[in-house]
């Protein structure tokens, strides 16, 4: 019988600048590749900077690469309506999975697309006008015309069922797994190379609007009061809020507690959250939380906002407080720093949690999404 021959559109993927939907479809194509079971034929449909950032996929996986840097968004649109119409026709692809929120108007096959999460339909102000109008125009559409739509969580399910009209039955959930064998331990200890001196939580996150940055920074000086030698790890790339976040320093007189370090090794990320006090996560939208998922697989306690679909991950094996309560996000902080007995609970809890999240069987759940798509 022959092979389900599967196209990933991965055309939106731009190393190092969409954040947490790369490192899910990343990984997700290794664990498909890494089931004994798997049946399927797949062919990844990339941009040239794809190819330098992942060599191991390239090799694994036949790689059709499309002669664009990708920094032209327009640009990539366009490439999808055309150049990968064309491509997918002529590698004779019988499914293609556009794993980035959108389709192209016009399609070379059947198609289903992954929508990671309803944000700029939720909370339009975080984009600009521009961005916000091109997707309040194309999810939609996207979610129309596919013939699945695959997600990450019930609550992304749901919140597509209530704001896109897209029946329960034509979505399917493909969860993030964490397995413990990727992690990549640095070689040596970073402490000295950050300075950190001290007991520090970790927040690694691009400073977006939604990713909340003050409100840590705001609790983080109250704790400070009480624990003079604690720290505070910021790390990810800079965006819109970094001036105001830095402003906000500034004017709190901490910028010595703080260190804000950029992007970082994978290893040095590993070491962080397994050393790290807690992760303080008070993003107010995610639609999974990948880096909760992946301090928890650490032994990392996690301190995150009550908010979308980070109670669905966190469950009872972290703190939920609301994202803009400044004092119960410092009072957690401070319970942490001064009662071990709770962090190790914690620390516990949050490691039995990853149990429930495993690669092999996302990646089960989204041979079984193919194979609907296919019958549908």
């Amino acid at each position: 019988m022959k092979k389900l021959h599967v196209g990933v559109n991965l055309l939106w993927l731009v190393p190092g600048v969409v954040g947490g939907s790369e490192e899910y479809m990343t990984r997700l194509i290794a664990a498909l590749l890494d089931d004994p079971s798997n049946d399927l034929d797949l062919t990844l449909f990339v941009l040239r900077p794809f190819v330098d950032a992942y060599p191991d996929l390239v090799e694994d996986v036949p790689t059709v690469v499309c002669p664009l840097d990708g920094r032209l968004k327009a640009v990539r649109v366009g490439a999808e309506a055309t150049w990968l119409a064309v491509q997918a026709r002529r590698h004779r692809v019988d499914l293609l999975h556009h794993a980035g929120g959108t389709m192209p108007l016009l399609r070379a096959t059947r198609s289903i697309v992954t929508i990671h999460d309803l944000q700029p339909l939720l909370l339009p102000a975080n984009f600009i006008r521009a961005k916000q109008a091109y997707l309040r125009w194309r999810l939609p559409a996207a979610a129309r015309r596919a013939r699945l739509v695959i997600t990450l969580t019930q609550y992304t399910k749901a919140t597509i069922v209530e704001q896109l009209h897209v029946p329960p039955e034509r979505i399917a959930v493909v969860s993030p797994g964490y397995t413990p064998a990727l992690a990549e331990e640095a070689k040596g200890d970073p402490r000295a190379a950050y300075d950190l001196t001290g007991p520090f939580f970790l927040y690694p996150a691009i400073t977006y609007p939604h990713k909340n940055h003050k409100l840590l920074v705001e609790a983080f000086a109250k704790v400070l009061r009480r624990q003079p030698d604690a720290l505070l790890v910021l790390t990810h790339r800079p965006a819109e809020m970094e001036q105001e976040l830095l402003a906000l320093i500034e004017s709190l007189g901490i910028g010595s507690s703080i260190r804000r370090l950029g992007h970082i090794d994978r290893g040095d990320l590993d070491w962080l959250y397994k050393h790290a006090v807690a992760l303080t996560f008070p993003s107010r939208f995610e639609g999974f939380g990948l880096p909760v998922l992946e301090a928890m697989g650490h032994g990392c306690p996690v301190i995150a906002a009550a908010t979308t679909a980070l109670p669905e991950v966190v469950g009872p094996s972290g703190i939920l407080l609301s994202p803009d309560d400044s004092d119960a996000w410092a009072a957690a902080m401070i319970e942490l720093l001064t009662d071990d007995d709770r962090r190790e609970w914690l620390s516990e809890a949050a490691i039995a949690r990853t149990a429930e999240f495993r690669w092999a069987a996302s990646a089960e759940q989204l041979r079984s999404a193919y194979e609907q798509a296919m019958s549908g």
